[in-house]
């Protein structure tokens, strides 16, 4: 396994147990759906929340959410649109982002990041 696929990995257990310590329930890990893939979907109340997480070793790179660009969010909002087919999902739903750096432990939630 690469590091990048490594670190993301590990970016990805560190916000699915932040959102679950902040009362989130996980519904499931890494959904994909043709081209795209949305690292967690859960659920806050009656809410479904989509959430693209980025996690950095440094900053070298500039900050993680700064790797969610235009694309990415479309890849993330087509996984979303069948995920809401598949389930009929009724309900509100939520595009978050989870920026992750590992060297300082950060982690910043953005909320209605995109959508």
């Amino acid at each position: 396994m690469s590091d990048k696929i490594k670190i993301g990995a590990k970016g990805e257990k560190l916000a699915a147990t932040y959102l679950q310590n902040k009362g989130y329930k996980i519904v499931t890990l890494n959904y994909r759906y043709k081209h795209s893939e949305i690292d967690i979907i859960a659920q806050n109340e009656n809410i479904v929340v989509f959430v693209e997480v980025k996690t950095r070793s440094s900053k070298n790179f500039g900050n993680p959410e700064e790797a969610v660009n235009d694309k990415k969010e479309r890849k993330v909002i087509e996984g979303a649109e069948n995920y809401i087919f598949e389930n009929n999902w009724q309900g509100r739903i939520r595009f978050d982002i989870i920026a992750i750096d590992l060297k300082t432990d950060e982690i910043i939630h953005f909320e209605d990041a995109f959508g």
